[in-house]
């Protein structure tokens, strides 16, 4: 982002995305595709663009999911964000706290209410949810449709 002509970062990224996208980093491992399925739901139901849906329910996610997700968390604050001082809780939370801080950095915000969403709008995400059948998200199937209210509900 400081420097848009730098064709190495560029490289990279596009590398890294895809990587990420082409399923070979998942192969053999429990992939969690929740918080897609619910950008993809949100951008369906309201306009608004997929990543930045991506960025609001994201740290959502981690922040209601934190326990389910806690060794991941930590691997991620630690091989990430390099982040080695204070409790692994502390870790888990800083690292949240910093993805956040990145996605503003790129100017997308991380509140699904900066794009107009309002508490009454959740259930018309859910009930599109579950008339897609997407009610038992995350890699073990147990994101819940009350979990992913409370997940949009922390996200707005």
């Amino acid at each position: 982002m400081e420097n848009p002509t730098n064709y190495d970062a560029r490289a990279n990224l596009v590398w890294s995305a895809t990587m990420g996208l082409n399923g070979l980093i998942g192969a053999g491992v429990p992939q969690d595709w929740s918080v897609h399925m619910i950008g993809h739901e949100i951008t369906g139901i309201f306009g608004i663009d997929h990543a930045k849906t991506l960025a609001a329910i994201l740290p959502a996610t981690w922040k209601v999911r934190k326990i389910e997700k806690f060794e991941k968390l930590l691997q991620y604050a630690e091989r990430v964000w390099d982040l080695r001082e204070g409790t692994d809780e502390e870790k888990v939370d800083l690292a949240i706290e910093k993805t956040e801080n990145f996605f503003h950095t790129l100017g997308i915000t991380t509140k699904l209410s900066d794009y107009g969403l309002k508490e009454n709008d959740i259930d018309k995400i859910i009930d599109s949810l579950e008339l897609h059948g997407m009610t038992k998200l995350s890699e073990r199937g147990d994101q819940t449709l009350e979990i992913t209210r409370k997940i949009i509900k922390t996200a707005l």
